[in-house]
């Protein structure tokens, strides 16, 4: 069995977090010491790793939970998972394209600049101005 401060350390995952994701039921402790100390075991540390990789890698905590709930309730729900990681992965890309148009659009800005003492700065024109931009981004 495994205090929360050892699962914290063998997780990377802060105490406090650990408390919440307990209060969201996503992780629950299999028991208590007399002093009512949480007590975690290698499922525990199993679950606990399975949200913070999956955390790390950008996925909601409703999606986490969607998951979790699929793994314990439909262990053959490969669809359904597949679904919630395609669905991860176009997020991603789409977050990807725009930062891909704020870095050109930035770029843009940055090269219609003068930089020149007494010059207007056509950056902060460009900030101040929506409609001074190349596009939608």
């Amino acid at each position: 069995m495994f205090s929360i401060g050892e699962m914290s350390r063998r997780t990377g995952v802060k105490v406090p977090t650990i408390r919440y994701y307990e209060g969201l039921g996503l992780i629950t402790p299999e028991g208590r010491t007399a002093g009512n100390q949480r007590r975690y075991g290698r499922a525990g540390l199993g679950r606990l790793s399975f949200i913070a990789h999956a955390r790390e890698l950008g996925l909601s905590l409703a999606a986490v939970r969607e998951l979790i709930a699929l793994e314990d309730r439909k262990p053959g729900a490969h669809d359904e998972i597949h679904s919630i990681a395609a669905d991860h992965l176009a997020g991603i890309r789409g977050r990807i394209a725009r930062l891909r148009r704020l870095e050109a659009e930035l770029e843009r800005i940055g090269r219609a600049c003068e930089a020149r003492a007494g010059a207007p700065c056509h950056i902060l024109h460009a900030l101040a101005d929506h409609g001074a931009c190349d596009g939608a981004h």
